[in-house]
């Protein structure tokens, strides 16, 4: 980061990470912290017990690093576990987080960090995050999961901890990330800071990029997973009730034969998937016509897979209700 006037930057920044088998990615992931406009003070990593030579990788890259370096093993640890103990172990104020596998921009960490410059009130910064661009198959899922920038509304939106930054009193607040939970962590963590009246703003040019899953069914089962953890944490009843209604609907106008409620079914249906028709020209730009034609069909269904994998996984959810 360009200092002014030899001014030194205000907040002293710790970047903390969770660490599983990243050995194929971790080169790519660490170039793009070291390349960062604004340098944390301190990266402070997790590993949940790798078995590929990620620590060894790791340790290597972080012996030349322009900051101080702390690298922790935690055995068969869950991620709220290993961002737990990375933010304890943290010596500064203000926590950045994000996870192995991500490719940070250039400008992530200074465009995260200075609305906590800028207005001291500010206690967290909520970062954006958009999808590498990839196979057909991951861009199509793009499409059918992930908004674009247009979309988002800073009131309504959760951030991700791949993109994010508070104050160690908003960890303290909310109770750190909940150990019980070993998937949906961060929405948790979320829901927590938000009853705490906490003063947040979004940056959404602090952007990181990350990697959709690469076939079909390790992309359910994330989305069983996602689910099962918003059953066993109480997580987004409405929504999920919301889901099994309109399902349980169509199936009622599919079973009737009624020409006239297919009919009346068809525009909401319409709207449903063409939100995510219209994000094909910012996930799919570079790709063949035939491509992007291909897609038009294959949402919906995709769409409707995803579905069917969510109201599995929180079924399955509820019967370990946890809270």
């Amino acid at each position: 980061m360009e200092v002014l006037f030899g001014e030194e930057p205000s907040l002293r920044i710790t970047l903390v990470a969770t660490l599983l088998n990243e050995e194929s990615t971790l080169p790519q992931w660490w170039e793009s912290i070291i390349r960062q406009t604004r340098l944390p003070d301190e990266v402070v990593i997790v590993d949940g017990g790798s078995i590929d030579h990620t620590l060894s990788l790791l340790r290597a890259l972080a012996a030349d690093a322009p900051f101080a370096t702390h690298i922790e093993v935690l055995q068969e640890s869950n991620i709220a576990e290993g961002r737990n103990q990375a933010i304890a172990k943290a010596s500064s104020e203000v926590i950045a987080v994000t996870d192995g596998g991500c490719i940070l921009e250039n400008s992530w960490l200074e465009n995260l960090i200075r609305p906590m410059e800028n207005d001291p009130e500010v206690c967290l910064v909520a970062g954006f995050y958009q999808p590498l661009a990839g196979s057909w198959f991951q861009d199509l899922t793009a499409c059918a999961t992930i908004p674009t920038i247009r979309e988002v509304r800073e009131r309504r939106f959760m951030p991700s901890s791949r993109s994010l930054a508070f104050k160690r009193s908003v960890w303290d607040a909310a109770g750190g990330y909940p150990e019980w939970l070993n998937i949906g962590e961060d929405m948790y963590f979320n829901h927590a800071w938000k009853r705490e009246g906490i003063k947040h703003v979004m940056a959404k040019n602090a952007v990181v990029h990350w990697r959709m899953r690469e076939d079909l069914r390790s992309l359910l089962h994330q989305y069983f997973l996602y689910a099962r953890g918003d059953g066993e944490s109480g997580m987004y009843l409405q929504r999920h009730l919301l889901r099994f209604a309109t399902y349980g609907s169509l199936i009622f106008v599919a079973a009737s034969g009624n020409r006239k409620h297919v009919r009346l079914a068809l525009p909401p249906a319409l709207l449903y998937a063409g939100r995510r028709w219209l994000r094909i020209p910012s996930y799919m730009g570079q790709r063949p016509a035939w491509q992007k034609l291909a897609s038009l069909p294959t949402i919906p269904c995709l769409m409707m897979l995803i579905d069917m994998a969510k109201m599995a996984g929180y079924l399955s959810g509820l019967k370990g209700h946890k809270r």
